[in-house]
């Protein structure tokens, strides 16, 4: 997918570029009427593999505001949601970013939301249906979604466990889209423009993940994905020798064990004669 012009907007300022992003299939016209449709939406994929950088593209596309929050084992629906504060003596309402994003019509994107305590996903649903509604139990307040508000989640399935996983009841509020590692030649061409390198070069390190993926039946957790190989190319960029540019940003993040990281610098040696 090519980059849209810059354009002036009413004020006289350009239009921000678009983020960029190759699609890998049809993810694009599926956001595009989940959002005109209202209905709230689950990416799954690997980690890496390019869902943080679609939901921005959309959000840019569609012209609405984004909201990130990245979720974690201690995000309370107090974070989500909005708390008292005291100021000056007196006591003061602040809303959270969910509640910003429902007054303010934005995309909330929740990254990795398995991470978040079930009790703190729950009140997502009321959300995620026909009612398009949050509910502030510390007010007493009950916020209906604006116009162009959307609920976007995200999670790898390669890290789920049985505590680490979504309630069938909070999935089936979602329209779900796969992602996965683009197809090589998408692959080069982001790791081309993104790693700022030529294409040969941005071919070699496609290759070389391709055949380190392959390690994962041997024990390897975590494969390469392509924002360690856009790492390695702005390195290599920055004038730092492919060999080390690749041990520094894809092997070393990816495992401590000797046997592995042995396998994966055989194969760097391998690819950069």
């Amino acid at each position: 997918m090519q980059r849209e012009p810059e354009a002036a907007n009413g004020a006289g300022s350009p239009t921000p570029a678009a983020p960029y992003y190759q699609a890998q299939g049809d993810e694009v016209a599926l956001f595009a009427q989940c959002h005109e449709r209202k209905l709230a939406v689950m990416l799954k994929g690997p980690t890496g593999c390019g869902k943080t950088r679609f939901v921005e593209y959309m959000a840019w596309k569609l012209g609405r505001p984004l909201i990130t929050v990245s979720c974690h084992d201690d995000l309370t629906t107090s974070d989500l949601v909005g708390r008292f504060l005291i100021e000056g003596g007196s006591t003061v309402w602040q809303d959270g970013p969910l509640t910003r994003a429902v007054r303010g019509g934005a995309i909330c994107y929740l990254d990795e939301v398995v991470e978040a305590r079930q009790d703190t996903v729950v009140v997502l649903h009321p959300l995620t249906d026909h009612r398009r509604i949050l509910p502030i139990d510390k007010t007493g307040e009950t916020i209906e979604a604006a116009p162009g508000f959307q609920l976007v989640i995200s999670y790898n399935p390669g890290y789920q466990r049985m505590l680490k996983d979504l309630k069938p009841s909070t999935r089936q509020r979602f329209v779900g889209i796969d992602f996965d590692f683009p197809q090589p030649e998408r692959e080069v061409m982001i790791v081309a423009h993104e790693g700022g390198v030529d294409t040969a070069l941005a071919h070699e390190l496609v290759a070389l993940g391709a055949r380190l993926r392959q390690l994962h039946d041997r024990g390897l957790v975590e494969v390469p994905s392509t924002r360690v190989l856009v790492a390695a190319a702005r390195l290599i960029a920055s004038g730092i020798p492919p060999r080390q540019a690749c041990y520094a940003a894809i092997v070393a993040p990816l495992s401590d064990d000797r046997a592995l990281t042995g396998a994966m610098d055989d194969l760097i040696l391998a690819s950069f004669i």
